[in-house]
Order: structure tokens, then sequence, then C-alpha cells
């Protein structure tokens, strides 16, 4: 059985293995190795996920499979008016299992519960992930250039509103 669960601070490491074991071929088509090593090291170092979780800055979950073996993870940041999913990412070998349609339902189930009316996430403008978030009913509601540590992240905002 498919299980999602929350994070806890020693699943850190956990989190920081999936997260370089999706990245590259993630992004590798779209962004430099450089800037794929940098952005790891700045949001996926063990001591910053560790920082992140015991802050409760961001939620974070594991999506494990059938078997139990973790395929993936979502961190997710209540804001004002919607629920922000801050990162989704699963293992390449998983994609088109529905893992990422069940992290969706998922968020959407967490903003309800929070009183929240909109899911809301950043994608980069090259990731094939924009088609997936568009199926489930996200739209683009801005496009966003953000400065990052000398890099330029070309976003588009999306958000997706959620019938109570």
């Amino acid at each position: 059985m498919t299980t999602i669960r929350k994070a806890t601070a020693e699943d850190a490491v956990l989190i920081h293995e999936l997260a370089h074991a999706i990245w590259y071929p993630t992004y590798g088509p779209i962004l430099s190795q450089d800037q794929i090593a940098f952005m790891l090291e700045k949001m996926y170092a063990t001591e910053v996920l560790e920082a992140a979780i015991l802050e409760d800055q961001v939620q974070f979950y594991l999506l494990n499979d059938q078997a139990d073996n973790a395929v993936g993870f979502i961190g997710l940041q209540p804001k004002a008016n919607c629920l922000r999913i801050e990162k989704i990412y699963l293992l390449p070998i998983t994609q088109g299992k529905g893992y990422g349609k069940l992290l969706i339902e998922f968020s959407a189930d967490r903003a309800k519960e929070l009183g929240l009316p909109e899911l809301e996430l950043n994608v980069n403008r090259g990731n094939q992930a924009y088609h997936f978030y568009l199926k489930q009913g996200f739209e683009v509601v801005e496009e966003v250039d953000i400065p990052y540590y000398g890099y330029v992240m070309d976003d588009y905002v999306m958000r997706k509103r959620l019938i109570s």
C-alpha cells in the first residue's frame, strides 16, 4: 500500500538522498550541472533540511511505494490565502504511476483542513512537470524571474482553486 507520512528531522538524510537522485535527471536538460549542484547544496543539505523541519518552516511528507520504499517527497507551507507546495519530487522511475496526482490530492486535502482555498506552486518554465500541473487543474497566474545567488530561476507561478 502506498503511504504518505510526515517527515521528521531524522528523515533529512533520506530527503537529501532523494533530492540528489531526482534533481540531476529532472533538471539536467534545462540547468547547468554547476547550478544543480549549487542549488542542491543550498536547499537540500542535511542541516538545511533538519532546520526547516525542526522550525516547521516547511512541512515535509515522504511518499512510500507498495514495497515501503521512499520514492518521493513534498514540502508544504501554509500562507495567508493558500497552501504552497514548496517542493514536490518523485524518482524518475516512478513517474506515470499516479504518485504525483496522489501528492496533489494530499495537498488539496491538507489545504481544506486548514481552511485554505487554493494550492500554489512554482515550476521552472522548461520543466516537463508544467504539463502535469495543467492536467491537475493548475493555471499560470504569473511568470517570475527570481535571482538566486548569481543564477536566475525562471518560473511559472501556478494556482489551483479548490472546491470546498
